[in-house]
């Protein structure tokens, strides 16, 4: 026989299925792009998590595209390996081994690790980087960097693509030069401009943090673009979150809908940001 608090979980799984439905409709043919990082790629059962949500958002008719980091992994090869590395203005000093190093990780080990997990829950990924099809196409950030670039031009059409067979892209950020070079690009940037060039509905940045706080520390659930230049001029927002909100800004101003700041701790940050009332994070709109 059933037990009454089984019975209550059951009707509360229903109903928010129900609530959900607005939300499916809105989302049905989007495009979310969805940076991925931080506490959750180095945990199985947070992968094995984000990958489900993933396939689901596949299976409700969103079209999701992934772009991970990985600065964790690479520090420890680098330093397996007896490679120093260095940070300026919070980028990573780049120099020929330390391309290779970072090529190798996150086109290798964590680009597959991410496909293998979504690929086990159902969905059809496919891991790429910047270099393929040119994808990415970058030049030099600053030559104090090294390799480490800037996205300058995108193929859009070729995500579409996939997106068209169902597929689910995997992007490492790692982009190709004019001259055949191969560049490092920090994983928000990228995911930003390519959320630009696909003109996607949301940009979602997963992050070790709820997302942006006021000057009392409270989580800001919403804010405007406006708001968001006045907390970066005034001090409030700080430290790492500064080149998140503003890649999420260049992002808006570029062409994507609105983009969200969020704890990728959290059990199904995405699926509550998408589909509920209640949303996650903070949200930066127009």
């Amino acid at each position: 026989m059933t037990s009454e608090p089984e019975t209550r979980d059951w009707f509360a799984t229903a109903r928010t299925l129900s609530e959900a439905l607005p939300y499916l409709q809105r989302y049905d043919g989007a495009t979310v792009v969805i940076k991925f990082g931080g506490h959750a790629m180095g945990d199985d059962a947070a992968m094995a998590g984000f990958a489900r949500d993933v396939v689901l958002m596949r299976h409700v008719g969103i079209n999701p595209v992934v772009v991970h980091g990985g600065g964790p992994m690479i520090n420890e090869l680098l330093a397996r390996l007896d490679i120093q590395s260095e940070f300026v203005g919070g980028k990573r000093v780049t120099d020929t081994a330390t391309v290779e190093v970072v090529e190798m990780v996150l086109s290798g080990r964590v680009g597959k690790r991410i496909v293998q997990a979504i690929n086990a829950q159902g969905g059809r990924a496919v891991g790429l980087s910047g270099k393929d099809a040119n994808l990415m196409v970058c030049e030099q950030t600053d030559p104090a960097l090294g390799f480490v670039g800037t996205p300058v031009e995108m193929n859009a059409d070729y995500l579409r693509s996939l997106a068209a067979a169902e597929i689910i892209p995997v992007i490492a950020p790692i982009g190709a030069g004019r001259a055949g070079e191969t560049f490092n690009v920090n994983g928000d940037t990228a995911a930003g401009a390519i959320a630009a060039a696909l003109k996607a509905d949301r940009l979602l940045l997963l992050t070790d943090v709820e997302g942006v706080k006021d000057a009392d520390g409270t989580l800001i659930s919403e804010l405007t673009q406006a708001r968001a230049h006045a907390l970066i001029r005034d001090g409030v927002i700080a430290g790492g979150m500064i080149p998140k909100t503003e890649t999420a800004l260049h992002a808006m101003e570029h062409g994507v809908r609105a983009v969200v700041i969020l704890d990728g701790r959290a059990p199904n940050a995405c699926l509550l940001e998408l589909f509920t009332e209640h949303g996650a994070g903070s949200l930066i709109k127009g």
